[in-house]
């Protein structure tokens, strides 16, 4: 598999993230969720996807 130098520093602060929170996920989403809370980025919520039902075509 060729190497990609992006996609293993993504992994490495994935693992440096995971790290931090001990590797519990429910740590992780919580401070993910605060961050976000606190964030004076405005948040965007699509809401559902419309669903096209089939024509028989």
């Amino acid at each position: 598999m060729i190497e990609d130098p992006i996609v293993e520093e993504v992994r490495k602060y994935r693992k440096m993230h995971a790290e931090k929170y001990g590797n519990d996920l429910k740590r992780i989403v919580e401070a993910l969720r605060k961050r976000e809370r606190e964030s004076k980025r405005k948040l965007l919520n699509p809401g559902p996807k419309l669903r096209l039902d089939k024509t028989g075509s």
